[in-house]
């Protein structure tokens, strides 16, 4: 396969960035995207140029750190998968592929196609986790959980944290992390102590980074590699809605 890409290319945070394009000759077929673009570094890199800089960690579609956008689409073309596990097969030989970051004002780029998602880290750091007693570990049948809340917590805890949601919403939103990191918790006995007050904190922290409000248009369904659904964020707004009625204080 030969292809054009049209990449962007940005050396740090404060420079303008373009769109830089290079062909990518002799790709297989079964190779995934970021072996295309390792091949096309190794040709970048043998004629003295700057190899276009990607996250990736794990490759098997787990870890999270892979993601941009392929012709406009988060992840690219295929339904339920990350860009590592995105094969070039689902390509034709010739195409053109325009390929850039994340953009996301919460998401400032580091480098080419590298953004800073540690914005996600910041909201899981507000709430999304539970306090327990330290010791031994307890014995994991002493709390029955229903099947269906098993079930839906197992859903919600799939979220990578990639961060493609966001780059898909056309208002930044973070919503569908942030309700999946609530919905795992919260619908496990475990979670329910600290429920109301988690969501709030993570919400909070969420509208104070700059993430843009939900409008429920559902992009961010739409590219999530893991598929995590809509219904996480209704969970999220109704213990939100329960949170300010306690609380007496509604979403700021």
């Amino acid at each position: 396969m030969n292809l054009t890409l049209d990449v962007w290319r940005q050396r740090h945070a404060g420079d303008q960035g373009r769109i830089v394009r290079y062909q990518a000759g002799g790709i297989s077929p079964d190779m995934s995207f970021l072996e295309m673009l390792d091949v096309v570094n190794e040709g970048l890199i043998l004629g003295g140029d700057e190899p276009i800089a990607f996250d990736h960690d794990c490759r098997e579609g787990i870890c999270g750190m892979c993601g941009f956008m392929i012709n406009g689409i988060a992840h690219g073309p295929e339904r339920a998968t990350t860009v590592c596990q995105l094969h070039m097969r689902h390509f034709r030989d010739g195409d053109s592929l325009t390929i850039e970051p994340w953009r996301a004002g919460a998401f400032p780029v580091v480098r080419d196609l590298i953004v800073d998602r540690s914005a996600f880290d910041r909201i899981i750091a507000a709430g999304g986790f539970i306090s327990a007693s330290t010791g031994s570990a307890p014995e994991a049948n002493n709390i029955a959980v229903p099947k269906q809340d098993a079930d839906s917590a197992m859903d919600a805890a799939a979220c990578i944290g990639c961060g493609a949601c966001v780059a898909a919403c056309p208002n930044a939103s973070a919503m569908l992390f942030t309700a999946a990191k609530v919905v795992h918790l919260g619908v496990l006995p475990q979670g329910q102590p600290e429920r109301k007050g988690r969501v709030k904190a993570m919400v909070e922290t969420m509208d104070g980074l700059g993430f843009g409000h939900c409008t429920n248009i559902g992009e961010c369904a739409a590219v999530c590699p893991k598929e995590i659904g809509m219904d996480t964020i209704a969970f999220l707004n109704r213990d939100l809605a329960r949170s300010a009625v306690l609380t007496g204080n509604g979403r700021a």
